[in-house]
């Protein structure tokens, strides 16, 4: 019998541990090499999630190159060095011609993103087919001619190659059974929603967020083989399931948003996870406080709290603290409102920890000031409120534009409700400035509420053209 002219499709190699990456971690933990990757990251304006799971999987091969932010930020961290010396494969060795050719379509693109913020971290080859692989490099490649674009529009392409696009296909197929690999893709869609929403809001990623979600929970669906696995996988469905429902909630979709936090809050239930229990009630109780229930909005709070107090985060109580907060402040109860506020201060100054959870690299100081601004707001102590706003607004990192947004947003009310309509004018002209890149319908009907409180201080210094610009504005589908 002649043989076959078509060659049998070969498995992938095991990966290979790397063993140089693991001698320069020396006698560190893997979480406090970690937090060193991180520290290094800032010192050239980079943003990297790196924790001990990342340093885990860099050791073991699971990921044979770095993406090119931590590759800038490995090369920093030891000068000198190529990325072969520190146990890499070259990128050229794992990438396909049509990844490469893409590349190249690209490269007048990327070769203008400079310090961008973090790129969520993809392995050069996964262990998976190469064609799988190609399409990871692709949508690599459309994510940094995104984030070269600068316009809010494109936010909503660059989501559709998400990593779990593949693999809803896969789940289907007769004897699949998802493991660390999809787990891994779909803990990378949650860092790609998030780093996008940070950018730009979450008006133009919520319904394309939705596909990667129905595939999250198919994979739930069709069974493990390894413990370790569904655990990651319960913990990343419900992670995706709380960044898509936190999407609808931005954009205004308050039952949708609850239905997805719900969803999560069951699926941290069923897997016993108390961190991902506590990020559930964390945003139920701040979609409780917009949706007009503030005492829903405590209890969740108070629900929180007692699930993540064994976790051992104060950062985490902290927020949370003020969640609880918030809730009291739409109660009109102040004192139950400043005591919370006391609490949630003095946690947050016992400082950061390795223990903190990923998805809080949002809550700095400039965050704590910007809910505390929303707290005296509805108090109506608008003097106070526009203080911590202003002192948010200037603290606050470039990278998380929508938050600046969100800030400059609450200043202009606060200033306008305070009597003082020319600087509440300048602040809401600054806001206007910034939706060209965020689109939020939570920082556009805050400023339409503007706008409504200045319209009788219309000769004020500067109020006629900020309400002619916000009026000039393409009304909300």
């Amino acid at each position: 019998m002649a043989s076959s002219s078509v060659t049998p499709p070969q498995s992938p190699p095991p990966p290979r541990p790397n063993h140089a990456f693991r001698k320069l971690r020396g006698q560190r933990s893997p979480a406090e090499f970690a937090a060193a990757v991180r520290r290094a990251a800032r010192e050239i304006g980079e943003r990297v999630s790196c924790d001990a799971r990342y340093i885990g999987r860099v050791e073991s091969g699971e990921i044979r190159c770095p993406n090119y932010a931590y590759e800038r930020v490995f090369l920093h961290m030891f000068p000198g060095r190529t990325l072969t010396d520190l146990g890499f494969v070259p990128r050229s060795a794992v990438r396909g011609r049509g990844a490469r050719a893409l590349e190249e379509m690209s490269f007048s693109a990327a070769e203008n993103h400079s310090h961008a913020p973090e790129e969520p971290e993809l392995p050069c080859e996964s262990h998976d087919t190469h064609h799988r692989y190609e399409n990871h490099e692709e949508s690599d490649v459309r994510r940094r001619a995104f984030m070269t674009g600068g316009t809010a529009t494109m936010a909503a392409v660059s989501l559709s190659p998400l990593p779990l696009g593949g693999t809803a296909e896969a789940v289907g197929q007769p004897g699949h059974r998802p493991g660390m690999s999809e787990a891994g893709m779909l803990e990378e869609a949650v860092r790609r929603i998030r780093l996008l929403d940070d950018r730009h809001g979450a008006d133009g990623l919520y319904r394309r967020a939705a596909t990667p979600l129905r595939t999250a929970y198919a994979l739930l669906d069709a069974g493990t083989t390894r413990q370790s696995a569904s655990d990651r996988l319960y913990s990343g469905a419900g992670e995706l399931a709380i960044s898509v429902g936190w999407l609808a909630h931005d954009s205004g979709r308050f039952d949708d948003a609850r239905s997805h936090y719900a969803e999560a809050l069951a699926t941290a239930r069923m897997a016993g996870d108390a961190a991902l229990e506590a990020h559930a009630f964390c945003n139920t109780a701040f979609l409780a406080r917009d949706a007009g229930r503030p005492r829903e909005a405590v209890r969740t709070a108070q629900a929180a709290q007692r699930a993540a107090r064994p976790l051992g985060s104060a950062r985490l109580m902290s927020l949370l603290a003020l969640r609880e907060a918030g809730g009291w402040a739409g109660l009109a109860d102040r004192a139950g409102c400043e005591q919370a506020l006391a609490r949630a201060q003095a946690l947050y100054e016992r400082g950061p920890a390795e223990i903190d959870p990923e998805w809080m690299n949002f809550y700095g100081e400039a965050e704590l000031e910007g809910l505390e601004a929303q707290c005296w707001s509805m108090l109506g102590d608008w003097p106070r409120a526009a203080r911590h706003a202003r002192q948010a607004a200037r603290l606050q990192d470039p990278h998380f534009l929508r938050n600046i947004a969100l800030y400059k947003a609450e200043l202009a009310d606060d200033l306008a409700r305070g009597g003082r309509p020319d600087e509440a004018a300048a602040a809401g002209m600054e806001v206007l400035d910034l939706l060209n890149e965020v689109q939020s319908s939570r920082i556009q009907t805050m400023l339409a509420g503007t706008a409504r409180v200045l319209l009788p201080h219309r000769r004020a210094s500067g109020v006629s053209t900020f309400l002619e610009r916000h009026a000039s504005l393409p009304r909300p589908a």
